[in-house]
């Protein structure tokens, strides 16, 4: 990022996640066992979920938003996050943190998550 906030060119938003990695799956179905409690849907089909990297030693690291910054359960939806994915075997840590930018979006619901809030 440059000073006035805008990325560099060629440097995506949201940094994409290891979905080549043998974990990734799995990790994702933990994510989808998460749910907003305003809202009947899970925080993956959401589009909460921005980044899942997960490195060679099996650490996980979550980049995630909510919908929006004065959630109710802002201080408590990363320790949902990590306490879903820290139990499947293999993963040896997990870091959940809340980022803002970009801005979440109903654009980044899962078609799933929309036809469920029947905006579809």
């Amino acid at each position: 990022m440059t000073n006035d906030q805008t990325p560099l060119e060629g440097t995506p938003l949201i940094a994409p996640s290891s979905t080549d990695h043998p974990l990734y799956d799995q990790v994702v179905e933990a994510c989808r066992s998460v749910y907003d409690p305003e809202i009947p849907v899970n925080i993956y089909d959401l589009g909460l979920i921005y980044t899942i990297s997960i490195d060679a030693e099996n650490a996980v690291d979550v980049k995630m938003s909510l919908t929006a910054p004065g959630c109710p359960v802002a201080g408590e939806m990363p320790g949902w996050v990590a306490s879903a994915i820290e139990p499947l075997a293999g993963v040896k840590q997990v870091d959940v943190e809340l980022i803002w930018e970009p801005q979440w979006g109903m654009d980044m619901m899962s078609d799933e998550a929309r036809l469920e809030l029947g905006f579809m």
